[in-house]
């Protein structure tokens, strides 16, 4: 399984802790029990796991994010390539296009962003 996949309410909970960070243990469980009527302990629970994911961290009762959101989303987005696709972009891409049609401004942006990586070098 993903290291990086939160699932629905994961990501959910996630997103809390980005919008209110830093915040104490304590009000994370009352935001968590307004906004997703959970109680103490499944709050504890979850961001454990998070903990655990390396994605958040709790120091005394205060809970902050070692990643962001996009960071998240990198992370992810790199672990399906490698475990899918071997690592490889021109096989994912393949395999995208085979199912999804680009659209020009899709293929416009995809060959934007090979030329400015070509700049870069």
């Amino acid at each position: 399984m993903s290291k990086y996949n939160l699932g629905e309410k994961g990501l959910i909970f996630a997103r809390i802790i980005w919008e209110n960070e830093p915040v104490t243990s304590r009000k994370l469980t009352e935001i968590c029990e307004e906004k997703l009527n959970w109680k103490r302990t499944t709050t504890y629970t979850m961001l454990k796991n998070l903990c655990e994911k390396g994605i958040f961290e709790n120091q005394n009762g205060t809970v902050t994010s070692l990643m962001s959101e996009k960071e998240l989303g990198v992370r992810k987005g790199n672990e399906i390539l490698n475990e899918n696709f071997g690592g490889s972009l021109p096989k994912f891409l393949t395999a995208f296009t085979q199912k999804h049609k680009l659209s020009q401004k899709d293929i416009d942006e995809l060959q934007n962003l090979i030329d400015n990586y070509k700049e870069e070098e």
